[in-house]
């Protein structure tokens, strides 16, 4: 299998890729004639220059002209009047470039918003499994990175490519035009620049290729230092990172030294021979005009050379544009090929057509002999057992407006019980059913949007309190908000803060502690979904006793009339639910009451009697 981020690298040129890049272009096709038809104009104008030059030179300026004129004055106004068409189409040439750069910067920045509006839509529609298999680095390099070089492609690329293959063609009938003989002599140089060029042009995507993997590398072990701070000061691993770092980073140099090398060789190369091919030129037609081996003398003027070394020199420009449109060729259909890659991955959680709503939400869960694994390569045929299986055969109805909790030792299976409800993923075998109703058959916006969730690792945006409790819904009023905040008992601490509600919050909600995170994730579960489904994952696992006292009385009184599943390896937190399911490795083996099932002795006795000891041992 091509990994994403190394064997992608060598593809060349794709024709099916250029077709689903241009097919971004189309709706700007009026930007795309625009920079067309300038970018030929352009290269109209550009050799007209030395052409000017060369009639200002021969009438006005050589000898034989000057012993011609009628007088100096003539010679002046004409020289002006020469001086100022010269001034006069460069103000042209100035316009066009310009047009020409707005156009395709505008062309270019908008395909670029429009692939990475639908690489991040699409990546908002992913089941969670995708992420679990793909690093965040790898995920942001495909909006960014990936999409630039796209960006590059275009701008830099095709039209650099229309534009440089309009200058030669212009630029060689000129020449011929003005002198075929010379003209053929500049050319035997081009020959040698091509193969040059090729040459290079293989040296360099390798290097390139390279640059980029090690690019990638280094991006997401930044990404992963920084997002793992906590943990790199807490075990004293700064010194490690930092050399593991280092490794990458000087990997990253070592690639982009290799590209400089051949870049920095690239260049003097084309640089001589385009001087190899003004020596030729200044070689023959200096025999020319001096009438050398029986030439005519005065065959060729010095305005005409002087014109051919500007062409000629001007000529392996565009030459020496076109590697660099190879450059940026490889560069897109690398990147192409993995964001593409992205759109086109099967959205493995999506509604079916007809998918149904819920108008009269009860809040009734049943689990039907529901088999779960998260390896995607686990299906229903999978044998009983294989230690991929997470859930296995859990059967369980929950009745609306009843609470649940769920217990047990870590990796049970507890928190896949709450992901299958609001169906972040689907089950194997069984069915995951709510209101009598597979998850499967119901739009996901309508079940979700009936199922709140706190999790132990609170997520808070960056912006304001209130606009994480709401997450920007204008629809949700701020009455809402500080009757959800009194519920939790986070109302007061908000008030206390210097501009409230409207206090903003750093990235991941650096300045809040965990106790006050996990009471606004509370809060905001409850404002999201007031009147139907409460799911909670720890929500209480990482608050003081007096924070959880507080969850806990505000738990009574939102969880009447709402089913609940909680779930909490604080078992004192759960001695109040209707009912207790104890989890033992994916099976369910106790459930009643927490009075019935201490009675009972088993498992749960067991993880009781175990939880108290340690807290008596640690009193």
């Amino acid at each position: 299998m091509t990994r994403p981020d190394t064997d992608a690298y060598q593809k060349g040129f794709d024709a099916h890729l250029v077709r689903r890049i241009l097919h971004y272009v189309r709706p700007y096709l009026p930007l795309v004639i625009g920079g067309v038809l300038l970018a030929l104009l352009i290269s109209l104008a550009s050799p007209l220059f030395a052409l000017i030059q060369r009639h200002a030179i021969d009438a006005y300026l050589s000898p034989l002209a000057q012993r011609q004129a009628v007088s100096r004055d003539a010679l002046l106004s004409g020289l002006t009047t020469t001086a100022l068409a010269y001034m006069g189409l460069k103000v042209v040439e100035f316009a066009l470039q310009y047009g020409f750069t707005l156009t395709i910067g505008y062309l270019g920045q908008n395909v670029l918003r429009d692939i990475r509006a639908d690489v991040f839509s699409k990546l908002q529609r992913l089941h969670l499994a995708y992420f679990d298999q793909n690093p965040v680095g790898r995920l942001i390099t495909r909006v960014t990175s990936d999409v630039d070089a796209i960006n590059q492609f275009i701008t830099g690329g095709l039209v650099s490519l229309i534009q440089s293959t309009f200058i030669i063609v212009v630029y060689v009938v000129i020449m011929l035009s003005v002198n075929w003989r010379l003209a053929l002599i500049s050319f035997t140089v081009l020959p040698i620049l091509f193969a040059a060029t090729r040459f290079f042009q293989t040296r360099l995507r390798d290097a390139f290729r390279v640059t980029r993997t090690q690019q990638a590398i280094v991006n997401s072990k930044l990404n992963e230092n920084i997002t793992g701070m906590l943990t790199v000061q807490l075990f004293g691993r700064q010194k490690r990172s930092a050399l593991d770092f280092n490794l990458s980073n000087r990997a990253l140099l070592s690639a982009n030294e290799n590209s400089v090398k051949w870049f920095s060789l690239f260049m003097p190369v084309v640089a001589v021979l385009g001087q190899v091919a003004v020596a030729l030129i200044l070689y023959f037609a200096a025999r020319q005009i001096l009438g050398v081996d029986g030439v005519v003398a005065g065959a060729i003027t010095v305005g005409t050379l002087f014109a051919f070394v500007q062409l000629s020199q001007q000529l392996f420009q565009p030459i020496q544009d076109l590697a660099d449109v190879f450059n940026n060729l490889q560069a897109a259909m690398a990147s192409s090929e993995r964001i593409f890659g992205v759109l086109d991955t099967e959205e493995a959680i999506q509604d079916k057509p007809g998918a149904q709503t819920l108008p009269d939400f009860q809040g009734r869960v049943t689990f039907d002999k529901v088999w779960f694994a998260y390896d995607q390569d686990v299906t229903g045929t999978t044998p009983d057992s294989d230690d991929r299986w997470i859930l296995r055969g859990i059967d369980l109805d929950i009745q609306p407006g009843e609470s649940v909790a769920l217990v047990g030792a870590t990796g049970a299976g507890k928190t896949s019980v709450t992901a299958l409800v609001s169906r972040f993923y689907d089950v194997q075998r069984g069915a995951v059913k709510v209101d009598g109703v597979n998850v499967r058959d119901l739009q996901q916006h309508d079940l979700r949007k009936h199922v709140g969730v706190v999790l132990q690792d609170v997520f808070l945006f960056a912006g304001t309190i209130e606009s994480n409790l709401t997450l920007n819904n204008p629809e949700i009023p701020h009455e809402r908000v500080v009757e959800a905040c009194r519920y939790v008992g986070v109302h007061d601490y908000v008030l206390s803060l210097e501009h409230g509600y409207q206090t903003e919050v750093r990235e991941r909600g650096a300045t809040l502690s965990t106790g006050q995170k996990q009471l606004l994730a509370f809060a905001r579960a409850l404002i999201q979904n007031p009147d139907i489904l409460l799911v909670l994952d720890e929500a209480t696992a990482n608050v003081d006793t007096e924070t959880e006292l507080r969850i806990q009385a505000a738990l009574e009184r939102v969880m009447r009339g709402r089913t609940s599943i909680i779930i909490a390896h604080r078992l004192s937190t759960i001695e109040h639910c209707d009912r207790i399911v104890v989890m033992r490795k994916g099976r369910i083996v106790e459930q009643g009451s927490h009075r019935q099932l201490l009675d009972r002795g088993g498992y749960y006795a067991k993880l009781h009697r175990l939880q108290y000891a340690q807290g008596d041992a640690a009193d």
